[in-house]
């Protein structure tokens, strides 16, 4: 595995005096008809200097090779002057974002989802993202979808069906999106690749299954509300009938205790409004 050496070649602003005083020798043997020197002159310009300079902008590296073998990597930015022989690569080394494209996955209870995640990286180590990998572009794509599968096939979307789950992909978003970033740490290293953020952008239940599983939830959810009314109701109830004996307004048997309290939970848990009805007998007529 190579690793990236930094070089700081010479500035390029000594080359171009050199180039200059060339250039003036070059006129002086020109006005002096010596066109041997001139054309001398001429191929040590265009074959041994010219080809030498590089302008590095911030950001931005240079990785150098000569006769195949990695001489290092430029990554101070300003004007330079390298051997004219060496192949300049350019290597930007700015953060950039890959929105991946949703996918369809299976969750750790093989509920068929789509999943898709936004990842901030950028290159470290130059050498190793030039030599290590064929594309780090598209190592960086395809590495990333792989991480994605992968964690969406060991966390279940919700609890819903295991109640036992801690962590779920639809709830626990900072532990997901944290182990996210971990795993794509490790497999964008072999390219010099530093994972600045990973975080899941889509998360659904696919279209085959998204109509029932949004029933399931409202079931769920009605049933959540249908057994906090009730607990509500109850505790109303069981507070009536102590203010009402400990107040001595009236003296209820069993049978009369059991018809109130049959009627304040029709009237506190139903979901209708109340019809008032006018007793004018008694219970036992």
């Amino acid at each position: 595995m190579y690793q990236e050496k930094i070089i700081t070649p010479p500035a390029g602003v000594r080359m171009i005096a050199v180039f200059v005083v060339l250039i003036l020798c070059g006129l002086l043997a020109m006005a002096t008809q010596i066109f041997v020197v001139v054309e001398v002159i001429l191929a040590v310009c265009g074959i041994l200097i010219l080809p030498g300079f590089i302008i590095n902008n911030p950001n931005e590296a240079k990785v150098l090779t000569l006769f195949g073998e990695y001489v290092g990597t430029v990554k101070t930015d300003g004007f330079f002057w390298v051997n004219p022989l060496t192949i300049k690569r350019k290597v930007s080394l700015k953060a950039r974002n890959l929105n991946g494209h949703q996918i369809k996955v299976n969750d750790k209870l093989g509920n068929p989802i789509e999943i898709a995640a936004v990842v901030v990286w950028q290159i470290k180590e130059t050498a190793k993202a030039t030599f290590a990998v064929e594309d780090y572009l598209q190592y960086v794509t395809i590495q990333s979808e792989a991480a994605v599968r992968h964690l969406a096939n060991i966390f279940p979307y919700d609890n819903f069906e295991d109640e036992e789950a801690t962590i779920t992909l639809k709830d626990g978003a900072e532990k997901v999106s944290s182990l996210l970033e971990a795993e794509l740490s490790e497999r964008l290293s072999r390219a010099g690749i530093e994972v600045v953020e990973a975080r899941i952008s889509h998360l659904a239940y696919a279209q085959e299954i998204a109509s029932a599983m949004l029933q399931r939830q409202q079931a769920t959810a009605v049933i959540a509300a249908r057994k906090l009314i009730v607990e509500g109701a109850v505790g109303m109830v069981e507070m009536a009938l102590a203010r009402l004996s400990e107040k001595n307004i009236v003296e209820l048997d069993e049978e009369r205790k059991a018809a109130m309290v049959s009627n304040l939970l029709v009237v506190l848990c139903g979901d209708r409004n109340v019809q008032p009805v006018v007793n004018t007998g008694t219970l036992y007529n």
